[in-house]
């Protein structure tokens, strides 16, 4: 297996959030980092178990193992991307009147405030994972999902707009596991709109890690 990709941890410069401490952001940086790296050992990893151009009886058991690993970790790794990517200080709250990202939570729920109401109550789930609201490719519209843990659940093929990192660790610092909607309220209130129009604009023509925010990294 040759020309394997190595990935590199995107910077994110997210100090002074509201209701999101700087304690909690480099503890959670420091998470993140470790997705690319594991991400990184396990190509490496599964290349050296292709380096001869198939996988041996023997070696089927390791090879699975490290294959089904890979999602977990590849998926954690982007995630975190695309949640970092999608907030930033002093955020607005709310979407803009007239903004593309109202338009398309009205035409898919009735209002933007269903569709709030909707983000809102799958993060307020009982589990360890993910809300993210999704665009269907197809016609636009605009879905809101639980990922458990950081690959099951993900709809092939759908656009993630926005993405809410609900895991303890996201907040734990900052808010009893109990006061996980008080987190959701922080979050909502440092969200870059911004970010979320251009991946709505963009459908899925860039992959994930072709965010404002990668693009940017790569060039310093």
């Amino acid at each position: 297996m040759t020309n394997v990709k190595t990935y590199k941890a995107k910077q994110f410069d997210l100090s002074g959030l509201n209701g999101i401490s700087d304690r909690t952001l480099e503890m959670h940086f420091k998470l993140y980092e470790g997705y690319v790296k594991e991400t990184n050992k396990l190509t490496e990893k599964i290349g050296e178990f292709l380096a001869d151009g198939k996988v041996d009886q023997e070696e089927m058991p390791a090879y699975s193992e490290l294959t089904r690993r890979m999602g977990f970790e590849y998926n954690g790794m982007v995630l975190h991307e695309y949640y970092f990517g999608n907030m930033k200080k002093q955020g607005s709250g709310d979407p803009d009147q007239g903004s593309n990202f109202r338009a398309a939570a009205e035409s898919s729920f009735g209002s933007y405030d269903i569709w709030k109401a909707d983000f809102m109550s799958v993060g307020k789930m009982r589990g360890v994972g993910w809300a993210i609201c999704n665009q269907d490719p197809d016609h636009g519209s605009l879905s809101n999902h639980w990922i458990t843990l950081h690959e099951v659940g993900n709809v092939a093929g759908f656009t993630p707009v926005l993405v809410m990192d609900v895991w303890e660790h996201a907040f734990l610092l900052d808010y009893a596991p109990a006061d996980r909607p008080k987190y959701i309220e922080a979050f909502f209130s440092n969200i870059d709109w911004q970010e979320c129009e251009r991946r709505l604009s963009k459908g899925d023509t860039e992959t994930p890690r072709q965010s404002k925010q990668a693009r940017s990294a790569d060039k310093s």
